[in-house]
Parts: C-alpha cells; sequence; structure tokens
C-alpha cells in the first residue's frame, strides 16, 4: 500500500523522507482523476537535501511510495518564527561561508591570510592580489627591506596551494638564511620544506638506494643557490620535473620556483654592454623555463647596468622580456611589485621606525700610542711597504706582486676583525713562510680575493672550516712570492709577541659599545657587567 491518506497537508515547503533520503517539497499536483481516492495518485516534485546530491531534483506518484513520511508539516515557518539574525552576526556567518568556498576562478576571495599565524598588513596583500590575476604567476616582489617580502611569498604560496594550482615548490635562497626560511615556512604557515643539501642526498641514498633521486623523495624542498648551480643537484632536478611535462614545449604544471635574493642570478656585468652569465645564472636558465610559475624576491633587483637588469628578467618572463632589448614599461609594471619604507610611511600612514645610523667615534689622541691595534697597524704598514719595495727592485712579475697584496690584505682584515684573528693568521703566514716551496703553482684565491659572498658554496662552511680553507689559500699565495728578510722577520715576530700576549683580553670596542648602550639606555641595572645588558 503507497501512502493514500497518511499525508493529507503536505505543500511546498515541508521537509520529507522518500527513499531512505531527505527531501524539500516544492511542487505537488492534485489529482487527475476525482475519482481517485483523495492524494493517492498526486505527483511531488521534490529536491535533494543531502550534501552529496544537494539540490537534486526527484519527481513522484506519492500513492506509489512506500516509506514516504513527513519530517516537518511547516519546517520554513518554524524557522521564521524565532526571528532574522541582527545583520552583523549574518554578515559574518555570510563571509565565513565564502571564505570557506573559495575557488581558483574568484581572484579576489583570499584563503592565505585566515590560514597564516601572522598579523598581515594591507600592503602584504596587493603581491598576492596580483599573483592571482595572473594565469601562469611570474611576479617580481622588490619591496623595501623589512616589508617582509618572505611572508608576501609565503601568502602566495599558501593561497595556490589551497587552490590546488601547486604541487612542486622549490625555494632557492643564499646558504646563510636556508633554515631561516625553513622555520618561517613552518611556523607562519604550516609548510614542511626539506632542504636540499649534502646531508639529506646521503640519507636518501642510504635509506633507498644510490639510483634515487632525492627530488622525487618530496614535494616541497628548499635549496641554496651554491647548489642549485652544481649539475649533481640541478640535473636531478630537472628529470624530476620532466617527469610532469606533457610536451617537450610545455612546462610542468603546478610548479612554482621562488627565487630569494634573486639579484645574485643576474649576470654580472662591468659595462653598459655586456654582461657576464655567472654560474647562477647558466643554472637557471635551464632550470626556470621547467617551473609553471616564478617567482622572484629582492630588495635590489637592478644593478645599474640594463642589459643585466633584462636578462633577469627574461628569467622570469621570457614572453615579455629579452635580454638586451629595451622593454615597455608597462610590462613591467605588470611583474614587478616595488615599494619603499618612506612610501607606504606617508600613503598609508604605516608607523615604520626610522633607522638613523649614529657612529661611535673615538676622538683621536684619546688612546694611548702603545695601544696594541694601533702598534700593530704601524707595524703591519710598515711589512707592507717593505715587501713591496723589494717586489718592484727585483723586478717581480705582476702574479707574485698580486699574491703578495693579497696575503697582506688578509692579514689587515683579520686585524680589523678582532686581535685574535689576526694572531691566528699571522701564526700561518709566519709557518708558510718557513716551509715556503720553490713552486709556481695556481690555485684557487677566492677566500683572499674578497672573503665568502651570500651566493658561495664556501657560505656552507662552518667558522672552523673557513678557517682552514683561508690557512691554504695564504700557503698557496705566499708560494708564488718572494722569501722574507732580516728584516720582514724582525717586524714579523715583533707583531707576533704583541699579538699573543693580547690576543685574549677583552676587545675595546666591544666596551665602548657596552658603554655607550649603558649611558643611552634609562635606568641601567647597576649590576649589569660588559656583555651582560640590563632587559626591559
Amino acid at each position: 500500500m503507497g501512502a493514500t491518506n497518511t499525508i493529507p497537508r503536505l505543500k511546498p515547503g515541508s521537509v520529507v523522507r522518500c527513499r531512505t533520503r531527505r527531501y524539500l517539497v516544492e511542487d505537488v499536483q492534485p489529482p487527475m482523476h476525482r475519482k481517485v481516492p483523495d492524494g493517492g495518485d498526486r505527483v511531488v516534485t521534490l529536491a535533494c537535501m543531502e550534501d552529496d546530491a544537494i539540490g537534486q531534483r526527484l519527481t513522484v506518484f506519492l500513492g506509489s511510495e512506500v516509506d514516504f513520511e513527513q519530517l516537518a508539516e511547516s519546517s520554513w515557518e518554524a524557522v521564521t518564527k524565532r526571528g532574522f539574525d541582527e545583520p552583523r552576526q549574518f554578515s559574518a556567518y555570510l563571509n565565513t561561508l565564502r571564505w570557506n568556498c573559495v575557488t581558483a576562478t574568484d581572484a579576489e576571495l583570499f584563503q592565505a591570510p585566515y590560514r597564516a599565524g601572522i598579523d598581515v598588513k594591507a600592503y602584504q596583500l596587493e603581491p598576492l592580489r596580483k599573483a592571482l590575476l595572473m594565469p601562469r604567476v611570474g611576479l617580481f616582489i622588490a619591496d623595501d627591506v623589512g616589508l617582509g617580502k618572505t611572508i608576501e611569498a609565503g601568502l602566495i604560496l599558501r593561497e595556490m596551494l589551497l587552490r590546488q594550482r601547486i604541487r612542486r615548490v622549490v625555494i632557492s635562497c643564499p646558504p646563510s638564511v636556508l633554515r631561516q626560511w625553513q622555520e618561517e615556512m613552518a611556523q607562519r604557515f604550516g609548510l614542511a620544506f626539506t632542504v636540499m643539501d649534502r646531508a639529506y642526498v646521503a640519507k636518501v641514498r642510504q635509506e633507498r638506494g644510490y639510483g634515487t633521486n632525492p627530488w622525487s623523495t618530496g614535494s616541497r624542498f628548499l635549496i641554496s643557490h651554491a647548489l642549485l648551480r652544481n649539475p649533481d643537484y640541478a640535473t636531478p632536478l630537472i628529470s624530476w620535473l620532466d617527469q610532469g611535462r606533457g610536451d617537450e614545449e610545455q612546462a610542468p604544471l603546478q610548479s612554482l620556483l621562488i627565487l630569494d635574493e634573486a639579484h645574485n642570478a643576474a649576470p654580472a656585468s662591468n659595462s653598459l654592454h655586456y654582461a657576464i652569465d655567472s654560474g647562477l645564472t647558466r643554472s637557471l636558465r635551464d632550470l626556470a623555463p621547467r617551473f609553471e610559475h616564478r617567482l622572484f624576491l629582492s630588495a635590489t633587483p637592478h644593478n645599474g647596468h640594463s642589459n643585466s637588469f633584462t636578462a633577469l628578467l627574461e628569467l622570469l618572463d621570457p614572453a615579455r622580456f629579452t635580454r638586451g632589448v629595451p622593454f615597455d614599461p608597462a610590462d613591467l609594471e605588470a611583474v614587478l611589485v616595488r615599494r619603499l619604507k618612506d612610501d607606504l610611511r606617508i600613503a598609508l600612514n604605516e608607523a615604520f621606525p626610522e633607522r638613523i645610523v649614529e657612529p661611535l667615534r673615538i676622538p683621536k689622541g684619546s688612546l694611548p700610542p702603545d695601544t696594541p691595534e694601533l702598534e700593530l697597524s704601524r707595524l703591519l704598514q710598515r711589512y707592507r711597504k717593505q715587501r713591496e719595495a723589494r717586489l718592484l727592485a727585483e723586478g717581480a712579475g705582476k702574479r707574485a706582486i698580486n699574491a703578495d697584496r693579497l696575503v697582506i690584505t688578509n692579514l689587515q682584515k683579520r686585524l680589523l676583525s678582532s686581535v685574535e684573528a689576526f694572531a691566528r693568521t699571522l701564526a700561518v703566514h709566519q709557518r708558510s713562510l718557513a716551509a715556503k716551496q720553490q713552486s709556481e703553482r695556481q690555485s684557487r684565491l677566492e677566500m683572499l680575493q674578497g672573503g665568502i659572498s651570500a651566493d658561495s658554496e664556501l657560505a656552507e662552511l662552518d667558522d672552523e672550516e673557513v678557517l682552514n680553507l683561508e690557512e691554504a689559500q695564504t700557503r698557496a699565495a705566499l708560494r708564488q712570492t718572494m722569501d722574507t728578510d732580516q728584516s720582514d722577520q724582525q717586524l714579523l715576530e715583533r707583531m707576533a709577541e704583541i699579538a699573543g700576549a693580547q690576543r685574549h683580553r677583552p676587545d675595546p670596542r666591544i666596551e665602548k659599545l657596552a658603554e655607550w648602550l649603558k649611558s643611552s639606555l634609562k635606568n641601567p641595572a647597576p649590576s649589569a657587567r660588559i656583555g651582560q645588558l640590563p632587559i626591559r
């Protein structure tokens, strides 16, 4: 038997159960034949209320349904009896629904700011807005130092992950900030990144075999600029990215490259017409086109040479920019986000603290003549002049002169660092001269020529390894120059005597800084000692 006379008051708006599911009654048609018992063949149009089939319509003959049951006689009337919500309360509820239903088709609804553990500033949303309007993200964030480029990049990354536009992420940055990036992504955005380095590669090979591609073990990686230009890491990365390529001309879908300190990838330029590709530039020429999305970060995007700048922009968006070819300012505006603190301070009334540099000057003559740093500086200057005069008198070659200058310059830098550092380097200098071999072998002298840059692979070494490498390069440079004479030996012994006696005493510059801090702080703790400043 069907539901013949059990539901006499069925009308639109009623909630019913039919065929084990809940429906909303949309329409009820009266019987076509009056002789049929009341309600026997009423035609009822229903709309499903279940989550997996919301809105699906069903039309039934009421008398033929065996499990038809009315759950609420007048559900909508019952809902309206309690009145309407306050406008602010309903607005909050509506916006919550909208924010949780964001899709990749709506570029104006952001979810990332509400899924991040940060206090997002209004200006930090502009790069996110600009990136979401792009079919393929190719954005250069060149905001001033301290405006939060890492946060802006994290917001874009988080939003694109939520919209399922990316699956593979590679962040490349200088070695010195690798761990900082890893912590920022984990703490602020809840994203775990694996640092791709020698230790991780060794771990993967030990656990999974030597033939395993370490890039295939995850989807989010951090790698230093130095290792990114290393073929041992770049070649497996290319293989990993090529797994998602549809054809040879198409970049892998859902892949994102974030390049921090992107100016390091710009070709080095010594003139207005020529730019020489660095190892990182050449590596990115192969890697960048294999990413669907690219995000470059730098507070100093332009090095003053147009050719070098256009080469960097070409890595970001080769469709708009070509190396050495002038570009339309409108094209640059489309991919660049550049704000300075002064601009935001005026336009948005942002309370950015002004940076005021006040040098601590030591008046001339306030230090005694026998101050170790001053005496060592005078002796080192005499040592430099003596060796230069002898080299010129003996007609030494250009290579020997340059090698000797590198060694002396390194000693000067170490003296400016600390007496302890100078004493150690001077000891290496003396031992190398004593055991000097008469050979003219070439050697890389990167440490002596310019120190360690953030882009150098040497930046991954610890302090002890850096000192050892510096000592080795000092010995290599001394092998290319002349021996010492009696006067040189006397100066070296005198400097070694002074440095050895003073190497463990407190640094007077730190004492001066501590004195200035104490005088500048309000009500300093009377028990504060040098190096232990009061906490306020």
